[in-house]
């Protein structure tokens, strides 16, 4: 009986050992370091700058954007909620790293076609993603009795960007896009066909499904005496499931790269901020 105990104790001995070798293993699993090197932000978008996200092949992405009125003008409006700005876009990956959009803003009725193509991945080693980014708008609410002479090309507008970002870590990052606006005709007269432009945005995740987002353009061929500014824009992203949803504030009331670039109507120091967000849902 002695020697049975014995052998016994010598088993689950045994036993325990082993249980612990494949607890410390999985620990050991987990603490590995995870790569960071791709996705560089989960939406398409970081706010309002466009991220270096693409559709993978075959992937349908609906969009719903809002942009409310200025908080400025108080209750009269409801802080905005009675003049929002409403764009639906839909966004189709033709081919691996390469997809088209199509879309309609309310803000001047605007139609926008778009196209996004992945031209280089970061990899160990490559530092950085780099994506091309292009869009045509339409203007459809300039009116021939205000510009009597207007012709169908005085409706367009331009963007095309080189969107350049990189992943620093699991939790943060950062994003450059050099850009070139053209605008056929403009809203002021001092305004230039011609723009270009130097946009900036990140992404700092917070927990495992809500990150800070923020992104910021500075435009090199703004006039002086415009009324208009450079567009900052500041939200959070949060995942849920197949959806992501963005809350966000911004100086500018258009969700188009001519419009928030060129032509960003909102004071930040005079409170002149709207709210509002995107809702991102993938099929």
């Amino acid at each position: 009986m002695k020697h049975y105990y014995i052998y016994t104790v010598l088993c689950l001995f045994s036993i325990g050992l082993h249980a612990q070798d494949d607890l410390l293993n999985e620990l050991e699993d987990e603490a590995t370091p995870e790569t960071f090197v791709s996705p560089a932000f989960k939406a398409m978008k970081i706010g309002n700058l466009q991220s270096t996200k693409v559709a993978s092949k075959g992937d349908f992405y609906l969009y719903v954007s809002h942009r409310f009125g200025t908080l400025d003008d108080g209750l009269s409006t409801f802080f905005g909620f009675d003049n929002a700005n409403t764009k639906i876009q839909l966004v189709y990956g033709l081919f691996d790293g390469w997809q088209f959009g199509i879309s309609r803003e309310s803000l001047r009725k605007t139609y926008a076609l778009s196209t996004k193509v992945k031209l280089k991945n970061q990899s160990d080693t490559f530092p950085v993603n780099l994506v091309g980014y292009a869009t045509a708008n339409i203007n459809t609410q300039v009116r021939k009795d205000r510009f009597p002479f207007l012709v169908f090309e005085d409706r367009l507008s331009y963007t095309t960007q080189l969107l350049i970002s990189r992943r620093f870590s699991n939790r943060f990052s950062l994003e450059l896009a050099p850009s070139y606006v053209r605008q056929n005709l403009t809203l002021e007269a001092s305004q230039k066909h011609d723009q270009f432009a130097m946009g900036a945005g990140g992404r700092l995740k917070i927990s495992k499904r809500m990150s800070i987002n923020m992104d910021y353009v500075y435009n090199f061929s703004r006039a002086d005496n415009t009324a208009f500014r450079n567009p900052l824009t500041i939200g959070v992203d949060i995942e849920t499931g197949g959806h992501v949803f963005q809350l966000l504030f911004s100086n500018a009331q258009s969700t188009n790269e001519p419009g928030f670039i060129s032509n960003a109507e909102g004071n930040w120091t005079d409170g002149d901020i709207f709210f509002g967000f995107n809702i991102v849902r993938v099929f």
